[in-house]
C-alpha cells in the first residue's frame, strides 16, 4: 500500500488529505485517485509536482515511474506565497 499525501488544493479536490492505495505506477495510482474523486481532482493534479519517497518525479513520465514499493506519495500543487 502506498499513501498518497495531498496539499492544499490538491487536498481541497480530494476531499481527504491522505489515502493508502495499490498501484504499479505513478499513472496508475493517479487515476485511480481521479476515478474516485472526480474532475476537479484531475484539473488540479495536472499542475501539480509528485515526490515518490523523499524523491522528486521531476519530468519524468508518470507511466515510467514506479510506486509499487512505495511508502509515500506526496502531491504538491504550485504554492503561491511572499
Amino acid at each position: 500500500m502506498t499513501t498518497l499525501r495531498y496539499w492544499a488544493a490538491a487536498k481541497a479536490a480530494a476531499g481527504t488529505g491522505e489515502e493508502a492505495r495499490t498501484a504499479a505506477t505513478l499513472a496508475e495510482l493517479l487515476a485511480a485517485a481521479v476515478a474516485d474523486h472526480g474532475p476537479a481532482l484531475e484539473r488540479v493534479l495536472g499542475v501539480c509536482s509528485f515526490v515518490v519517497d523523499g524523491a522528486p518525479v521531476g519530468e519524468r513520465p508518470h507511466d515510467a515511474v514506479d510506486v509499487s514499493g512505495a511508502d509515500l506519495v506526496d502531491v504538491l500543487p504550485p504554492f503561491a506565497g511572499g
